[in-house]
């Protein structure tokens, strides 16, 4: 087995990385690998310098790459030298004297409350199977703001009205539990009624296509696109809005930030902070409008 593959198992097993993440990670690897002009398969590791990769680095920037992007990048390359280190195939990491480029910050885009007041309130979601599906699937990610991945992972067992919590599988394996909105509770069970009468297969999964085959998150991401196209201008209409609708709307009326990061799964507040910029909006507006000196 390649020092590459070794990785990519190593990540899996005991980091609990998704399949999406240890193909992003091995593409990235690779993809420095053929800048530096190395086989990934058969290399000499330790002749990689810290000038390479920020000649990598200013390639990828020339090329238009987003410091984020190329942040992830070089996320995956420290990764990977670190567990070359752990080893004992090299015994520094040419990352630790790179700089990774700045990353201007951006404010999470989110839903105005007035566009999800339309979502529900107008005659949107037909009495089909997909209808009622569909807008289970948008209230869902408004009402616990899990990620379009573990939407898309819910089991029948995942969801249990009598014990008034979905239970929720994230990053790194970790399980949470968010509660059941009582708005949730009639749409779950219409929608449970509904996929009753579909041929199932003894699929488990708890979202299905009308063929009784699991959603998938293409799937998932138009149904979302297509319903807030109808109530909202925003360009970006994704199911990662809507979590961060979820997370600001919170915010906005009132809720503790730390509850929020456990709903969200997030493994430290760092990340849950980043809703308070827009909240802070929300209030510096507000005074513009009502402070008689403002």
């Amino acid at each position: 087995m390649t020092m590459l593959a070794s990785f990519q198992k190593y990540l899996e097993s005991e980091r609990g990385y998704s399949a999406y993440t240890l193909r992003s990670y091995g593409d990235d690897v690779r993809q420095f690998m053929l800048f530096v002009g190395v086989d990934p398969e058969n290399a000499n590791y330790s002749s990689i310098t810290h000038r390479q990769v920020r000649a990598w680095i200013s390639s990828l920037i020339s090329q238009g790459i987003t410091s984020r992007s190329t942040n992830r990048k070089l996320s995956a390359l420290r990764t990977f030298f670190k567990f070359l280190i752990r080893e004992g195939v090299v015994s520094t990491n040419p990352l630790s004297k790179v700089v990774s480029p700045k990353v201007s910050k951006r404010l999470p885009e989110f839903v105005p409350e007035s566009d999800m007041v339309k979502l529900n309130s107008e005659q949107l979601f037909n009495q089909t199977f997909e209808g009622q599906r569909d807008l289970l699937i948008l209230s869902l990610f408004y009402f616990t703001g899990i990620r379009l991945s573990e939407m898309v992972a819910l089991k029948t067992s995942s969801i249990s009205e009598s014990s008034e919590f979905i239970r929720v599988i994230g990053k790194g394996n970790k399980e949470r539990l968010i509660p059941i909105h009582p708005e949730l509770k009639p749409l779950l069970r219409n929608y449970e009624e509904q996929r009753k009468q579909i041929d199932i297969n003894d699929c488990k999964s708890y979202f299905i296509t009308v063929k009784g085959e699991p959603v998938y998150p293409k799937l998932v991401y138009r149904i979302v696109n297509h319903y807030l196209s109808m109530v909202t201008p925003m360009k970006k209409r994704s199911p990662h809005v809507l979590r961060h609708t979820f997370a600001t709307h919170l915010l906005n009326q009132g809720a503790d930030l730390n509850a929020i990061k456990e709903l969200l799964g997030h493994a430290n507040l760092s990340a849950t902070q980043v809703y308070t910029h827009n909240t802070f909006e929300k209030l510096k507006r507000n005074y513009n409008q009502a402070h008689p000196r403002a």
